[in-house]
């Protein structure tokens, strides 16, 4: 009954209301500066036939500014209520409702016909500004006056509960928007957006207002008549602020409302904005400037997550494995900046479809190209230049993206004076490509592909190439609108070699490669606004090649030499579940179960049982056929994580993870390099185990504004591998003879401070953080550091960064780079003894000392172009400072022998300041 009488209410309001536009108008001319509400009121009813009606309990504090001379009632309220939350409607017996609710005065056309309408225009009076809440601004898009109608007109008294689901694009080049905040206004519920920018909400049935939010977007809102189940897909159109202007959105609170721990979103925008090397926007050196990360020096661009190694993370480009994310031994990362839409960096809370690796998981998501128009971009620097190519196919149901990256650098290698480099050569390049195909509104398939290959020689003698090869293709299929899913499968490949023909006799080629096949199948299951499930199935071929020595040419009288290559196959199973406990405590728990199976065709080596793995206790060796079991491994990957919000702006959460990682790296070097050997776990290489603890506090000040965290961890680690002095990796047939297991812990500190708007933004970050390591295992004889722990070779105490972006104006910025990192750890030779006729060196304990502290500032300007919209091209330079203040920051300190004295040396890959210039363009 009560429903039937406010039906009527709002029936009868609608049918008798016009607006004041169709009155015969009454013109003020009043002049108020500061003044109480109610003081205007009443000299409007004083001097017209005007009646207001309003909670006098909420604008009892409102303060307003009227100067107007001879105008309507309409521009007195607009110019009353422009800073306000309330908007106005007028009807046709002079009657002016105040209020902070949106206010409709007609029934929009076929309101009572029986049929399903999408859209329809609001008939009201919105605020000529635009503004019809506070977290609203200026310039809001058409749609956001219309009324979306979800369902049909017929189900309109049915009351409950139901599901609203969609897509949210980007409107300029209609890609997805992933992350993206879809925020019920009345029942103060949301979603976010997957990576494709699915959302899938439970919302009552009714009007709504729907606040639709995203990092670099334009926040927007949809007025939506739900009448049952159905769907709604939105677009967002890109942010761009004006230099007053402090936007908030929902996707501010993220860190705060999230369960997510040590897990860090950067938009290309960002990356973009910080100043690299020679220009090139680099992907991977930004995520170094993240609490918790480092690397091992200058020319390296794997990482350190939290102490761990950098073969301990798991880089993705499009769900496909990266083994070496870097160009020209590290100088630039392997991804296009044109090519990438963002970045995520999982430290803990790792996801349960991750799964693989001990420290950490970086996602990175491409482009899927415009959809809309034809774009083509690119830019020029000193040493590299890029072009990239997107569009629509098919009417905007497909869509591709094509670019490319290559070097030119050896002219500036052949203009120096020194004949060792200007002998030398080096060259790289990449390639990306994507296709986005809209089949219908259930399903869609993407196909990405990606090559990246560098090859070098130094002064006329060995040459070096490696290379990254993937393709996959995914199919997302939405079930309903409680249940979709994403079945992918695909293919990786990463090769290096290196060659020599200086010495014709000598002359040799050595080759490495590991090929991966591997298909899964991930599940999202959305029962209701408490509960999010998601489950899935992965497996993983493994096919090593470890290591292939041949003669260059038929003079050379190096003899073959192969080392049996690896099979294996990793599989998992996992499920988890965000729960929504109450409205302050939320849960997120999962489980992964892994399964690893080393395969045959192998020749095991048997030892004495109880000896030290060594050659002279080998005693048999057993053959095992192709595809025969030789050893599983299998364990459970427990996630959980919990939250618990302090207020709107605060929260507290933990987590709990375990890790498990069935391939290794052997390498004698701090950094991935292109000569570093993969190794499958076996019966004799265990793997690598670790479970991590974290705990954090976050807090939001001024609006969401300014974002501060601090998080601290600790992890027990097991099995990480460590190495014999003097040992041999590479074309080892018994290479478990020169490795030994270790355990270690690591614990750590990370403090952020981050400022999202306004004309200075960036973040500064610190870390304290520690990594021990200690041999247990029992068939050493000689443990390393008398088996006590030590500091690992990725222990780095204090690391502090700060990345600052300053704008002058919509055409002129500035940005900073300051990093700052405790040097690492060395073994150093400290006394000399007489054997065997020479004197020899006698070393510290393991890592004992350090190299000197690193510490680089870098400088950049950005200058754009005219904004104008209607342009045949768009451009911008970038000129800059790498290494401002030209300090030598030593990448390594080794020690030459020389007449009996033993001499030390310090290597620094950049000693100088490099000044770059890049040009940028689009169109």
């Amino acid at each position: 009954m009560k429903l039937y009488r406010l039906s009527f209410l709002v029936i009868t309001i609608c049918l008798f209301s016009i607006t004041a536009r169709s009155q015969q108008q009454i013109l003020f001319s009043i002049s108020l500066k500061q003044t109480p509400f109610m003081e205007l009121v009443s000299t409007i009813e004083s001097q017209s036939s005007y009646k207001f009606y309003y909670d006098e309990s909420h604008l009892d504090t409102l303060k307003i500014i009227v100067d107007v001379n001879e105008q309507p009632l309409s521009i007195v309220l607009e110019q009353a209520l422009k800073h306000s939350s309330y908007n106005y409607a007028i009807d046709h017996q002079n009657r002016v409702y105040i209020t902070q609710q949106q206010i409709v005065t007609s029934l929009p056309d076929g309101f009572l016909q029986n049929k399903e309408g999408r859209e329809q225009e609001i008939a009201s009076q919105p605020r000529k500004d635009g503004y019809s809440s506070p977290k609203n601004k200026k310039g809001i898009s058409g749609s956001e006056n219309k009324l979306f109608e979800i369902g049909y007109r017929t189900n309109a008294l049915k009351s409950g509960n139901v599901r609203v689901s969609g897509y949210v694009r980007d409107a300029g080049n209609g890609e997805p928007v992933n992350r993206a905040t879809i925020y019920i206004d009345d029942t103060k519920k949301g979603v976010a957006t997957d990576q494709y920018g699915y959302y899938s909400l439970i919302i009552p049935t009714g009007n709504h207002i729907l606040r639709i939010s995203s990092i670099g977007m334009e926040s927007t809102k949809r007025n939506v008549m739900v009448y049952e189940s159905g769907k709604l897909d939105i677009e967002m159109k890109e942010y761009i602020p004006s230099l007053k202007e402090v936007v908030v959105s929902a996707d501010r609170i993220a860190n705060i409302a999230s369960t997510n721990m040590g897990a860090q979103k950067i938009t290309i925008k960002t990356i973009k904005q910080v100043p690299a090397l020679l220009g090139e926007a680099d992907v991977l050196r930004v995520v170094m400037a993240l609490p918790g990360v480092t690397s091992a020096g200058e020319s390296s661009t794997g990482l350190n997550v939290r102490g761990g190694s950098a073969y301990q993370n798991l880089t993705l480009f499009s769900d496909a494995t990266i083994y070496n994310p870097s160009h020209f031994f590290g100088f630039f990362s392997a991804f296009n900046p044109d090519a990438v839409k963002d970045v995520e960096l999982y430290k803990s809370s790792i996801p349960e479809r991750f799964g693989g690796r001990l420290s950490s998981v970086l996602d990175i998501s491409p482009r899927e190209g415009n959809n809309k128009k034809f774009i083509v971009s690119g830019g020029i620097g000193p040493v590299t230049g890029r072009l990239t190519v997107e569009g629509p196919i098919d009417s905007g149901r497909t869509s591709f993206l094509m670019g490319g990256r290559s070097t030119y650098s050896n002219w500036v290698l052949k203009a120096l004076t020194n004949e060792q480099y200007k002998n030398s050569s080096a060259n790289f390049y990449d390639v990306n490509l994507h296709l986005s195909h809209k089949v219908n509104s259930n399903n869609s398939i993407y196909l990405t592909g990606y090559i990246s290959t560098d090859g070098f020689r130094l002064n006329s003698d060995t040459s070096y190439k490696y290379n990254n090869q993937n393709f996959n293709i995914k199919w997302k299929h939405v079930f309903n609108n409680k249940l979709y899913g994403v079945i992918a499968t695909g293919v990786d490949h990463y090769s290096f070699n290196n060659s020599s023909d200086f010495n014709p006799v000598n002359a040799y080629k050595f080759d490495f490669n590991i090929n991966q096949l591997w298909g899964k199948v991930d599940f999202a299951y959305l029962p209701n606004n408490r509960h999010s499930f998601k489950f899935g199935i992965s497996t993983l071929r493994y096919k090593l090649n470890a290591g292939t020595l041949s003669p260059f040419h038929s003079e050379s009288l190096v003899q073959n030499k192969i080392v049996e290559p690896e099979q294996a196959l990793e599989s998992a199973v996992y499920i988890g579940d965000d729960f929504n406990i109450t409205d302050n405590l939320s849960l997120s728990a999962g489980i992964r179960y892994s399964l690893f199976n080393y395969l045959g065709p192998k020749d095991v080596y048997q030892y004495l049982a109880g000896q030290p793995r060594e050659t002279v206790s080998l005693i048999d060796t057993v053959s095992y056929r192709k595809g025969a079991g030789i050893v599983n491994y299998h364990g459970p990957e427990f996630r959980l994580s919990a939250r618990y919000l302090l207020g709107s702006s605060a929260s507290i959460k933990a987590s709990y993870n375990t890790l498990r990682q069935y391939i290794q790296m052997l390498s004698n070097t701090t950094a991935i390099s292109p000569t570093d050997i993969w190794k499958l776990s076996d019966q004799y290489v265990k793997p690598q185990l670790g479970d991590q603890f974290s705990l954090g506090v976050y807090k939001n000040f001024n609006s969401n504004v300014i974002e501060t965290s601090i998080e601290v961890y600790y992890k027990r680690l097991q099995n990480v591998l460590d190495y014999k002095s003097g040992a041999n990796l590479v074309l080892n047939q018994h290479i478990e003879t020169d490795i030994m297991n270790t355990s270690g812990k690591a614990y750590g500190l990370e403090v952020m401070l981050k400022k999202n708007s306004g004309k200075l933004n960036g973040w500064i970050s610190y870390t304290y953080s520690r990594v021990f390591l200690k041999t247990d295992d029992k068939l050493i004889n000689e443990p390393t550091n008398k088996g006590e722990y030590y500091p690992s070779d990725f222990d780095k105490p204090h690391i502090f960064n700060f990345i600052g972006n300053y704008k002058f104006s919509h055409r002129y910025s500035m940005s900073i780079n300051i990093n700052y990192s405790t040097g690492r750890p060395i073994t150093l030779p400290i006394a000399q003894y007489y054997l065997g006729g020479s004197y020899r060196a006698y070393y510290s304990d393991r890592n004992e000392y350090r190299i000197p502290d690193y510490f680089r500032t870098d400088l950049s300007f950005n200058i754009e172009g005219n904004h104008k919209i209607k342009k045949l091209a768009h451009s911008s330079w970038t000129v800059g400072v790498y290494n401002l203040t030209s300090r030598k920051n030593p990448y390594s300190v080794y020690f030459v022998s020389r007449n009996g004295v033993l001499n030390g040396y310090k290597m620094s890959i950049f000693g100088n300041a490099i000044p770059f210039l890049t040009y940028n363009f689009k169109f």
